[in-house]
């Protein structure tokens, strides 16, 4: 999947499990509408991360040199392309990572404490976010909205800091979610060991793009990355992402449109 879906995807996740859409959303883990909003940006960037282990990824680009040095590191780690950093391992190392960073904070006089971790964390997803969906045409600028957003949340908004962890597995869960779609699929629950499917199996129709020869497992219903299908379920998850965006927008200046719902 491409990274603009991905991105999307991450951000109409966010927006399912925490807005207040009745029946398009699940209310699953209900905020108030900056919580939506902001978790939306930074979830659109966490379903980046894991295409940190291809040199061409969104990622590799957001810092010269740095980024594609860390891109190479994450690949070599996890085996290449589409293997540990698409896994269940990946998918823990990455949220407790982002748990990690909510602990790093700054008590101060003026401002109480400050979460210095999960700002830093939340600008750069929201920076990669920004580029991915092409919202803005350089990557200061993408730096510059992200660095805005983290100072927001940590210095006026603290208490935003305790979904940050979520915003990060959710978005790392949309990401894998999609790549299942395609045709390319993902190495599946136990990786790094990759069962492959026995000989008999890879001979029977439809069930061998299920359970790849490579042992890799798919559910190609939006067909190869870039597809024309992966363009219109963008398409259609961008949408919803709008209605979502502007019934929270809606909200903060005290517009509740399903009140009676």
């Amino acid at each position: 999947m491409m990274g603009v879906t991905h991105a999307t995807s991450g951000a109409a996740a966010w927006i399912a499990i925490t807005g207040a859409m009745p029946i398009l959303s699940l209310g699953a883990y209900p905020l108030d509408p900056v919580g939506v909003l902001a978790g939306a940006a930074v979830c659109a960037g966490a379903a980046l991360l894991p295409d940190a282990d291809h040199h061409s990824a969104t990622i590799a680009q957001a810092v010269p040199i740095l980024g594609r040095m860390t891109a190479a590191t994450v690949e070599t780690l996890s085996g290449g392309h589409r293997h540990g950093a698409h896994s269940p391992i990946g998918a823990a190392i990455v949220v407790a990572g982002a748990w990690a960073l909510t602990l790093l904070t700054l008590p101060t006089e003026e401002l109480g404490t400050i979460a210095i971790g999960a700002g830093v964390g939340a600008a750069a997803l929201t920076c990669f976010g920004l580029k991915a969906r092409d919202f803005v045409r350089t990557w200061a600028a993408a730096w510059v909205l992200g660095a805005l957003l983290g100072a927001f949340i940590v210095v006026f908004a603290p208490e935003q800091v305790a979904w940050f962890p979520l915003a990060v597995m959710v978005g790392f869960v949309a990401h894998l979610a999609g790549d299942f779609l395609t045709t390319g699929g993902l190495p599946g629950l136990f990786w790094p060991w990759v069962p492959r499917p026995p000989e008999p199996f890879r001979l029977v129709p439809v069930l061998n793009r299920l359970w790849q020869p490579n042992g890799y497992v798919a559910l190609p219903l939006l067909g190869d990355t870039g597809s024309f299908r992966e363009a219109m379920f963008g398409v259609v998850l961008g949408l919803y992402c709008l209605a979502g965006f502007a019934n929270e927008g809606l909200r903060m200046v005290g517009v509740d449109l399903f009140a009676a719902v």
